[in-house]
């Protein structure tokens, strides 16, 4: 069972996390079937009929990678650790290694002499050897020097720690050897430390010319590295090709093998380029196989089909009239859009992407509202309870007004309380509920629930959002996020959704002038802050930890709050995620009330805590945050009537990235721009925040440098399916063999499923 790079990450995720989830009937068994249909598992949980399935001519590259020479069971788990697959639970196979890219090349055609070789360059050189000159008798401190010399001058090779012998036998003196390795320089005198390579000169032929450098870890050398890999590449066999004639001729992309081949064994540093034709054929190769395996999973969860919620506008209406704005034109777009797919049989999946402050909320409601309308139950679940809460604030009383009957489900809710609520969901007496994960706990049941609504589904793990829906008729499903997400990654992380943006702000939103300051100017900005308090205004404060940390040296928020709490006294509180519910739930109540006019927090407040009179956001240590979440935290303010602003302290030095970011911040509030410069800045691992499950992790392409054939690879398995929707055809066939070396395996067994 391959789980390399999260691979079915929008729907299906790996089938050991959910098998036994109250989802899995729904999908489908489909994870271990033989040929013949029945399911049988093998001892380590992994399905016997995987094997079987998998097609004979990619076994030799499914062997662990212990089973090649020089790979032992101490060497293994440290080539594991460079391996770009998520293996999860399994070992790493051969197969994996074929994708253990070199981050760059050493060039040994560079053969400058001795006095040509500049600092830092890796070069080539043909020496004579003339003295040994070993450290002093038990001083092992000092290093083994080898004195060589060129027609252009003299040069010491520097080794620590060696064994006299074996330089004595590789450099004998008087001889010609060539060393290849990084040159430096010490007041005015070159050495080399530890060369790459030494080879006597009249064996020098076997020196790679242009050899690939690898990524490695502790105890794990670049020479076993590479001659694993080259054994991986030695097992790799003819393979049929996938892609077309045409395509490949048009894009000069060379045949997968050869594009490995190249790679791995590289005549000239541009074969190792993420821009070369080689590595751009796999990534193509990579994002066709996540293509096709996102359509074959929307397909499947399609088929389990939903059923049309047509309302009668009864609720919908009293909502419109008790909205206190008109929606954007955006917002009535995304409403159409979503009030389409639920009129449709087929099951919605839908992903609305708005700004901060851009109105999802409430376009989430009226859809919900239908559904109501249409005779089920709807679910907003959240991934905060603050978040939760918050929800519940904004909807509640517009949907008390239209005759909604509205609950909340959290953690906290406990005896009475949460005994009605629950027999509200199951006997129906509830139509809408807002809550967290314990939504998705087996203690739940609703009556009919077909509308779930995911907020921030990036926070959430694959297998819990699928609970969500197992608790429903195949439930359509609504997920949000404020985190403006580029076209990029929209496809290759929800590639298995339609896609509706909010653009616009809702009509009364003020823009934030954003500025940045040094810490040296604290004293500056707290004088201010006294203005601003007088003046009847309310401050965020974000600090990046909750308390003092040893490791990191950044102020606290409990440091923070400690230092202004003798100049602003009972007019300053504080809120961090370690607090409970309840002590939160005050010190946010005291804030919107306007008992407290500073608030001291750390990211807790970061996504849906609405104060609408709140109008400066100071973030300390701003260049410590990424540029998504900067932006998430501004979009705290501007949300009233007077003008807002956003303090970005910072302490110097600054890098060259957080410079940029902090001057994104000042130049836009365009989430979107906002994002795609996250993207250049950060690469997609991090665009989210840190990695989470949900969001795509790849081998091979990445997302900066090769967006451009992302949505070519979308294209192209659209039309592969609509013409061969099981792959049965020559081409297909090759497909699957696609997708089993990219990890897909999921993909196949639903083919087989049905």
């Amino acid at each position: 069972m391959a789980a390399s790079a999260p691979c079915l990450f929008s729907v299906v995720g790996d089938w050991r996390k959910w098998k036994h989830s109250p989802i899995f009937p729904l999908v489908g068994e489909m994870s271990g079937r033989t040929e013949g249909g029945a399911k049988e598992l093998g001892p380590n949980k992994v399905p016997v009929g995987a094997a079987q399935m998998r097609p004979s001519l990619l076994d030799p590259l499914f062997v662990p990678i212990t089973s090649l020479a020089g790979v032992g069971p101490k060497v293994g788990p440290l080539i594991e650790k460079v391996v770009p697959a998520d293996l999860g639970d399994r070992a790493a196979r051969a197969g994996d290694l074929l994708f253990v890219l070199p981050h760059s090349v050493i060039d040994r055609r560079n053969r400058p002499g001795i006095a040509g070789s500049a600092e830092g360059a890796i070069v080539t050189l043909e020496v004579r050897i003339d003295r040994h000159q070993p450290p002093p008798r038990g001083n092992r401190s000092v290093p083994y020097r080898v004195y060589a010399h060129d027609d252009t001058g003299e040069i010491a090779l520097t080794f620590f720690h060696a064994h006299a012998a074996y330089l004595e036998k590789a450099m004998p003196e008087g001889e010609r050897v060539v060393v290849s390795g990084r040159m430096e320089w010490f007041n005015g005198r070159p050495t080399m430390v530890h060369p790459d390579h030494i080879a006597l000169a009249s064996e020098a032929e076997n020196l790679p010319l242009v050899e690939p450098v690898y990524p490695l870890t502790a105890g794990l050398s670049g020479k076993v590295l590479r001659r694993a890999i080259g054994q991986a590449l030695a097992r790799l066999p003819v393979l049929p090709e996938w892609q077309e004639d045409e395509f490949l001729r048009r894009r000069t992309f060379p045949a997968f093998g050869d594009a490995l081949a190249r790679i791995h064994n590289p005549a000239d540093p541009i074969d190792v380029s993420v821009d070369g034709a080689a590595w751009r054929r796999l990534a193509y190769d990579e994002f066709l196989a996540g293509q096709v395996s996102l359509a074959l999973v929307r397909a499947r969860v399609r088929r389990l089909s939903g059923r049309p919620l047509v309302g009668d506008g009864r609720f919908v209406e009293k909502l419109r009239a008790a909205l206190p704005y008109l929606l954007t034109n955006s917002q009535e777009m995304a409403l159409a859009e979503i009030n389409a797919d639920l009129g449709d049989p087929e099951r919605m999946l839908r992903l609305l992407q708005g700004d901060v402050g851009s109105g999802k909320t409430v376009v989430a409601l009226l859809a919900m509202a239908r559904a109501v309308e249409a005779g089920g139950q709807a679910a907003l679940m959240a991934p905060t309870e603050i978040l939760a809460r918050q929800h519940l604030a904004t909807i509640a009383p517009l949907a008390e007004q239209a005759g909604l009957r509205i609950a909340i489900l959290t953690g906290r809710e406990k005896g009475r309380e949460r005994t009605e609520t629950l027999a509200g969901l199951a006997k129906g007496g509830i139509d809408i509920v807002v809550g967290t994960h314990a939504l998705f706990q087996q203690t739940v049941t609703f009556h009919d629930l077909v509308l779930a609504v995911i907020d921030e589904q990036h926070r959430f793990g694959v297998h819990q959002r699928l609970a969500i829906t197992a608790k429903g008729d195949a439930p359509d499903m609504l997920v949000m996020t404020a985190t403006p997400i580029p076209r990029t990654l929209v496809l290759t992380a929800f590639g298995d959704m339609d896609v509706s943006k909010l653009t616009e702000k809702p009509a009364g939103r003020q823009p934030i002038r954003t500025v940045t300051l040094p810490l040296e100017r604290l004293d500056e900005l707290v004088g201010r802050m006294r203005d601003a308090v007088a003046d009847g205004q309310k401050i965020y404060w974000i600090c990046p930890l909750v308390e003092e940390s040893e490791e990191i040296k950044l102020m606290s928020a409990e440091d923070r709050f400690a230092s202004l709490k003798p100049l602003f006294g009972d007019r300053i509180g504080l809120v961090h995620g370690r607090m409970k519910g309840t002590e939160k739930d005050e010190a946010m109540r005291a804030f919107k009330a306007g008992e407290t006019r500073i608030l001291i927090a750390t990211t807790v407040i970061e996504v849906g805590v609405d104060v609408p009179d709140a109008t400066i956001m100071v973030i300390e240590h701003a260049e410590r945050f990424g540029l998504a979440q900067l932006h998430q935290l501004r979009g705290r303010v501007g949300r009233g009537e007077k003008p807002s602003s956003c303090v970005l302290l910072y302490k110097n030095p600054l890098g060259e990235t957080a410079t940029r970011r902090l001057s994104v911040m000042r130049e836009t509030e365009d989430g979107f721009r906002i994002a795609e410069e996250d993207l250049k800045l950060r690469g997609e691992g991090e665009l989210l925040g840190t990695r989470q499950s949900g969001t795509p992790g790849f081998q091979v392409a990445r997302i900066e440098a090769h967006a451009d054939l992302l949505e070519a690879a979308r294209d192209d398995a659209r039309l592969i399916l609509s013409r061969d929707p099981e792959l049965q055809s020559e081409r297909g066939a090759a497909l699957r063999m696609l997708l089993y070396l990219f990890g897909r395996d999921e993909a196949v067994r639903l083919l087989r499923a049905g």
